[in-house]
């Protein structure tokens, strides 16, 4: 990734940090102790200004109630970037890191009104589609292939080789891609996470895109990409492929997250370690215990009030960014007395009102089932190092762990992937990480799921 440094800054005349008061939540010293930076955030108020990347600030809701109201009003808080004045105004770097996530793009997570409606209609009707069973069945069989990379070894790091990777091979299943498509499809959306070559990553996801959605226009199938056609919608090629990278971000890097932090506890809370008893109950105390206190996408749901006002004092410009933080919100001290009586599905990791994430079901369900599948497969793994050690990767939008090694007993795999030993997917335990992050996102995991899975 580039560092600061290489950043360009906002064009001279622009007002962006001319205060230098804004917090910054970029960095590892947000990444280290986000608690604390949103403890001193509410000092401000329900709301704070921030800086999510050099040269772009925002303001962060940290109340509960505040945030609530954002998210619940879309006719004054729009979801449209174009409102974005300073990206209009060229005060924002075109070179951003958080610019990506950020920018208009013609899907439902970046529009309001009739628009928005017609585009969440044909992705809530799509995802209504996927047969829970076959679902639970693939989870199964990706999962067991991960594993057995690495069973023999008796070592893994639980995010590279494990909670990353599950999800993209979940989903090249439930968006029909054909082996070749699939694995440029792993390769993209790896990369543009992982800022590793994110331009070209970027590039390759969509043309891997726009093949898939020519694909499915000559041969339709069951699949969501199929569905999404279907739907009286009728999508553009161009908002076909932009649903279906809002429907890749948003089920894959929450899921990996979910995944690799409830393990975290799994395998290192005095709640969870040792209690075998109820092993299923765990997993999901562990994942509603993740997304209360530590969301996997921790502050976004960006908004942009469209007139000049304001919010529990605080005043907000017309076209500034109002970002949720859905993690200070579920830590709202405010919920401290009544939090034991609310449901457990109170927080806000999921978001709420017309844009609450549409896929938080099948999200939970391939959580739990690799979770399990892992437990199941290998019961005494444990963490390889001490918890306090645990790092978190940087960035103002997730909550993530760099990473997550473990140990257990070497156990035979369930099959022998020859075909990975050719494309050079397999990982060794002293690969670095660094050249394993790449690995992974080159690699033909796709292609190699299903050579493996047809031995």
């Amino acid at each position: 990734m580039q560092s600061h440094s290489e950043f360009q800054g906002p064009p001279p005349g622009c007002p962006a940090h001319a205060d230098g008061r804004r917090t910054p939540l970029h960095g590892p010293e947000f990444a280290a102790d986000p608690a604390a930076f949103y403890e001193a955030l509410r000092q401000h108020g329900p709301s704070a200004p921030v800086e999510l990347a050099p040269g772009v600030e925002a303001e962060l809701v940290t109340d509960y109630a505040a945030a609530l109201h954002v998210l619940q009003n879309p006719d004054t808080f729009a979801r449209d970037s174009r409102h974005w004045r300073a990206l209009n105004e060229g005060c924002v770097p075109l070179d951003s890191p958080v610019l990506p996530m950020m920018m208009y793009r013609p899907n439902c997570l970046f529009s309001d009104g009739a628009d928005h409606m017609r585009l969440r209609q044909s992705v809530t009707a799509s995802l209504a589609r996927v047969d829970t069973h076959r679902l639970s069945r693939h989870v199964d069989r990706v999962a067991a292939y991960l594993i057995s990379q690495f069973s023999s070894r008796g070592r893994v790091d639980l995010v590279a080789d494990y909670a990353q990777l599950l999800p993209l091979l979940v989903f090249n299943d439930l968006f029909g891609c054909p082996a070749e498509i699939g694995d440029r499809l792993v390769f993209g959306i790896s990369g543009i996470f992982d800022g590793v070559d994110a331009e070209k990553a970027n590039e390759v996801l969509t043309e891997a895109l726009l093949e898939l959605v020519a694909l499915k226009r000559r041969s339709p199938g069951e699949d969501i990409t199929s569905w999404l056609m279907e739907h009286p919608s009728a999508l553009s090629d161009e908002e076909m492929v932009h649903q279906l990278v809002t429907l890749i971000a948003a089920g894959t890097e929450p899921t990996q997250n979910i995944i690799a932090s409830a393990l975290r506890l799994l395998l290192t809370d005095e709640k969870y370690v040792g209690d075998q008893s109820a092993a299923g109950l765990l997993v999901d105390d562990a994942i509603n215990d993740v997304l209360w206190n530590s969301p996997p996408i921790a502050n976004y749901g960006v908004h942009y009030p469209v007139h000049d006002m304001e919010l529990g004092g605080a005043k907000l410009p017309a076209g500034e960014p109002v970002v949720i933080s859905f993690a200070a919100a579920n830590a709202d001290p405010n919920l401290s007395t009544g939090r034991q009586v609310l449901s457990k599905r109170a927080h806000l990791a999921w978001g709420a009102g017309p844009h609450a994430c549409p896929a938080k079901d099948p999200a939970l369900l391939v959580s739990v089932l690799a979770i399990e599948k892992l437990l199941n497969t290998l019961p005494d793994i444990d963490l390889a190092l001490p918890a306090e050690s645990l790092t978190w990767r940087p960035g103002p939008f997730h909550r993530a762990l760099e990473v997550l090694p473990a140990r257990f007993t070497p156990v035979r795999p369930e099959r022998r992937p020859s075909a990975v030993r050719a494309t050079g997917g397999h990982m060794t335990e002293n690969t670095p990480r660094q050249d394993r992050g790449n690995e992974v996102s080159r690699g033909k995991w796709w292609s190699s799921f299903l050579s493996w899975w047809k031995v």
